[in-house]
């Protein structure tokens, strides 16, 4: 299953860390690949290729806001052999100093491969919209700590979450776009018309900058579409109307935690059934509780509760981020009524567009990455690889 195709009696092999085959099994020759070995299915099983969650702050007791180098190497572990082979690590709002610190933190992630960049959640969105972002670190846009956040990244930073109603927001979306950073409208308080306004802006801009900068399928995205936004009004509409428009016309593409927890299964199937699965990226929000019992735990400079998998600041109550693995992710969007072949694309080939990595990962094609996800006919995993390399198989 692949690009939102099923293609049964299909066969997947792999040679050096590459996909040699896939296609067809009556297409396979193994005298054409004889240092190919080919995938082992189990009855009723599906191969898949590595997921791709562009929206993680960390898993198994470690927090990519705050933790240590070897606890953000052990959630990066955790995710990849649950199916995760690829990932940015994603910040939460603070202090600049703490920005650059656990940016600096994170950077020999992304030289080794273990990640494949950052996402910074802020620090400039709304105050209304804040979520589980500390309000004391929320910033309007200012080219300053911009530039020390593009610094301390050194290239590494690939997403940035804003608020379009910030004063300063247009310029900050071309200075994110002129040092190739995809600009992510969410935690924001906006009307119909400034987010959609906003998002052309960006989709402009990406298409126009240097083809290096980005993919050919370059555009913006929406932080987790729903959470963290003015609920739509059919008199006052707000953002999440300009949001669903603009990814039905493949101008935007719209992130979605669909763990039964952040939406409900309906508006998980609604939004697919809108805006096409090609315009939809699926998400876990994941932190450090996830793979872990219930419990209190950090999500940067705040404290967290987990009952029952759901995660909640000890604050306030608000949700602070997902327990759930994108495969989890992925069942549960198959469960609310999406197809497998559409789900699997939001998990897959369509993050991988929108970081430009079409032509690495996302997909099962000869020559990409073997990056690949085995699972039985209830889609929980039996094998996972990344880079050709077997994982251990781990149930999240």
């Amino acid at each position: 299953m692949t690009d939102g195709v099923v293609l049964s009696d299909g066969a997947v092999a792999v040679a050096g860390g590459v996909i040699a085959f896939a296609g067809p099994r009556a297409g396979f020759d193994s005298g054409a690949f004889p240092a190919a070995r080919i995938l082992d299915v189990p009855e009723g099983g599906t191969i898949l290729p590595g997921l791709v969650d562009m929206h993680c702050h960390g898993a198994a007791g470690g927090g990519f806001p705050n933790d240590g180098a070897e606890a953000c190497r052990a959630a990066a572990d955790f995710l990849h052999r649950n199916g995760t082979t690829t990932l940015l690590a994603s910040l939460v709002t603070a202090s600049i100093e703490d920005l650059e610190q656990q940016i600096e933190v994170l950077r020999p992630l992304v030289a080794d491969g273990t990640i494949a960049g950052i996402h910074s959640e802020g620090p400039f969105l709304s105050h209304h919209r804040c979520g589980a972002q500390d309000p004391e670190w929320l910033r309007d846009p200012d080219p300053e700590l911009l530039r020390r956040v593009l610094t301390a990244a050194g290239g590494t930073l690939r997403t940035m979450t804003y608020a379009p109603e910030l004063p300063g927001a247009g310029d900050l979306v071309s200075a994110l776009a002129a040092h190739g950073v995809t600009p992510s409208l969410g935690h924001s308080d906006a009307d119909s018309a400034t987010a959609a306004a906003s998002l052309e802006l960006a989709a402009g801009l990406l298409s126009a900058a240097d083809s290096g900068a980005f993919g050919a399928a370059a555009r913006p995205t929406v932080t987790h579409l729903f959470n963290g936004m003015p609920q739509m009004h059919h008199r006052g509409p707000g953002p999440v109307a300009a949001c669903l428009r603009l990814a039905a016309a493949g101008i935007a593409a719209v992130e979605l935690i669909g763990d039964g927890v952040h939406l409900d299964p309906e508006t998980v199937r609604m939004v697919f059934e809108l805006a096409g699965a090609a315009n939809v990226v699926l998400v876990t929000d994941s932190m450090a509780a996830t793979g872990l019992p219930d419990g209190d735990y950090e999500l940067g400079p705040c404290a967290v509760t987990v009952r029952g998998g759901t995660a909640t600041l000890a604050s306030n109550g608000a949700l602070a981020g997902g327990t759930a693995t994108l495969l989890e992710v992925v069942r549960r969007t198959i469960a609310a009524g999406v197809s497998p072949a559409d789900a699997v694309l939001a998990a897959t080939a369509v993050p991988a567009q929108v970081l430009g990595l079409e032509s690495e990962i996302g997909s099962l094609k000869s020559g990409l990455r073997a990056d690949i996800v085995v699972v039985d006919r209830d889609f929980r995993q039996t094998a996972v690889l990344r880079s050709g390399r077997i994982l251990a198989a781990l149930t999240g």
